[in-house]
């Protein structure tokens, strides 16, 4: 079955050519050596990425994949201009990142409503042979050309803006957790990998404020090696300023389970283990006061750690309080200013974006369509006798 949560796109993007300069030369009855009169050309128009928070994903985007900006008109006789080429304009959620499809390399960020960065520039007119007239030059019969238009496969990847993001395994009680903290309702069964899309929760605190609580796909040990849903996911949880590392009450090792999602972090991503974290030991209905007290001793050390259970609501004001401490506490929003650009400023590898489209029968049919070209007017280089 086909999600409308759409993540990861590969456009083709073609700015617009700057129209040629006209080399006219005016004849007008009484006037037999006007002189040069020819136009500059238009400006081709720009490929702009713009933010919009109406949008939530990359869906509007996966089947119309090919951005052309328009080019530049021709400049003409009497001076006049070249009409300047249409922008193209693609709506983006915030949050998007855009990279070099051929490359990787990373490209431009838009993370607010209403910013708007050039993805490709369109190419500048060229100028009309009147610039070029001289006292020494009176008459050039020459004019510049446009400058040619840009073209650029780009992959477009949306990372979820959010206060706090949930990382742990398969069943841990994540989704049950959004669900109870906020209107959201994600998917819950008795199953792993209940949830395969990230979703986004808005949680109500105290005197009227909230944040926002991103739920993404459990991961596993060796989701690092492609095991599982793998890392794909963890992109949206890239820019969280808090991370709420969940284990169910009821297994084995806490401690251990922390330290292999810890590790999974490490492999995807070093930098975000400078971020904030919070341990939910989660499923607590099942356990007495006498079992939580001897767990305590085995958690790990250096991380708050809050005993809840989605279901009954217990520990759920305690784990607010905490999350609302931890993200406004001055740590976090230092760590949050020194890593904000490194995070997101990662060359992708070019390999592993032809294998994920390759996979998707996404890396066909970009081929660059050129508009056909008419024929030059002749009057640019013909001089006619006006009537």
């Amino acid at each position: 079955m086909e999600t409308n949560f759409i993540d990861y796109v590969k456009i083709y993007c073609r700015s617009g050519k700057g129209g040629r300069g006209s080399a006219h030369m005016h004849r007008a009855k009484y006037m037999p050596k006007g002189g040069p009169d020819g136009g500059n050309g238009g400006n081709g128009g720009s490929v702009v990425l713009r933010g919009n928070r109406n949008y939530w994903t990359l869906l509007h985007l996966r089947y119309d994949r090919h951005a052309y900006a328009e080019h530049g008109g021709n400049g003409s006789k009497n001076k006049s201009t070249g009409q300047k080429g249409a922008d193209k304009i693609l709506e983006v959620p915030c949050g998007t990142v855009a990279y070099n499809a051929e490359t990787g390399e990373y490209i431009c960020d838009v993370t607010e409503h209403g910013q708007e960065v050039v993805l490709l520039r369109g190419g500048r007119g060229g100028l009309g042979n009147f610039n070029f007239c001289t006292p020494t030059n009176q008459a050039p019969r020459y004019a510049q050309p446009g400058e040619p238009m840009q073209e650029m496969e780009v992959i477009l990847e949306l990372k979820l803006l959010a206060d706090v993001g949930l990382v742990g395994f398969p069943n841990a009680g994540k989704s049950t957790l959004v669900s109870s903290l906020s209107s959201a309702k994600p998917k819950i069964a008795n199953y792993p990998f209940t949830t395969l899309e990230p979703s986004l929760g808005i949680v109500s605190y105290r005197d009227g404020k909230s944040f926002v609580m991103a739920d993404i796909p459990g991961i596993i040990e060796g989701a690092s090696q492609g095991k599982g849903l793998g890392l794909r996911f963890l992109r949206h949880i890239e820019r969280n300023s808090l991370l709420l590392f969940m284990v169910p009450g009821d297994t084995d090792d806490i401690k251990r389970e922390y330290d292999i999602l810890l590790n999974e972090l490490t492999t995807f991503n070093p930098e975000l283990l400078d971020k904030g974290k919070v341990l939910a030991v989660t499923k607590c209905d099942l356990l007495d006061d006498e079992l939580i007290e001897m767990l305590r001793s085995t958690l790990p050390q250096g991380v708050r750690t809050v005993f809840i259970s989605a279901v009954t609501g217990f520990g759920l004001d305690e784990l607010k309080d905490v999350l609302w401490e931890e993200m406004n506490s001055e740590s976090n929003k230092i760590a949050a200013i020194a890593t904000q650009e490194s995070i997101v400023h990662h060359a992708k590898d070019y390999l592993k974006i032809r294998e994920d489209f390759a996979d998707q029968d996404e890396d066909e049919g970009f081929e660059a369509v050129d508009d056909v070209e008419d024929i030059e007017d002749l009057e640019d280089f013909e001089y006619e006798d006006e009537e």
